[in-house]
């Protein structure tokens, strides 16, 4: 989160303990302390009632995959090409054959036209 590597932490550490001064390091170690234990205690009744709340919904959910950091168009993109739904992908006879696609979908869909979405519009 901060990014701070050990040999910067050291270094902030001593700047504390001579800005600060041997005699107050001690009371506020220990007010910092307290202040991340609290936190702590804070963060779990947050964790506590959010799965209250969700109740078994929030077992199913795999949060992994909602991570932004896994976001990767590329791959989403790959997914989507490599697995087509059914009845959706035109026969290549039919494209060979310079059938639009628009059309081979129709041929292709239950009800002989075309899928249309009237929310979209």
């Amino acid at each position: 989160m901060f990014d701070i590597n050990g040999s910067e932490f050291i270094v902030i550490l001593l700047v504390a303990a001579i800005v600060i001064g041997p005699q107050r390091l001690p009371g506020y170690a220990e007010q910092l302390g307290a202040l991340v234990r609290k936190a702590r205690v804070w963060m779990k009744d947050a964790k506590g009632r959010i799965d209250a709340e969700m109740g078994d919904d929030a077992l199913d959910v795999d949060w992994r995959s909602l991570d932004p950091r896994q976001y990767d168009p590329r791959r989403i993109v790959r997914d989507a090409l490599m697995d087509p739904e059914p009845g959706l992908v035109p026969d290549p006879r039919q494209a060979a054959a310079g059938v639009a696609p628009a059309v081979a979908l129709a041929k292709a869909s239950p009800t002989g036209r075309a899928p249309f979405d009237t929310e979209a519009t």
